[in-house]
């Protein structure tokens, strides 16, 4: 029979309602924060004009 470590399971039991909301808070602000940065970079793609040549209908 295993030997379940009594002291890891209430430090487990006491610290992960304080740890999970908290990774929950910081990946969904991280996640904004790149979406923000990928959007912004595809504003300047489509707006700035650029160096290629566009093909002509001559």
């Amino acid at each position: 029979m295993r030997k379940f470590r009594l002291y890891m399971i209430f430090q487990w039991v006491f610290f992960l309602p304080i740890i999970l909301p908290l990774c929950i808070i910081f990946g969904a602000l991280r996640g904004a924060a790149q979406m923000i940065e990928r959007v912004i970079e595809q504003i300047k793609a489509d707006i700035l004009p650029q160096n290629e040549p566009q093909p002509s209908m001559d």
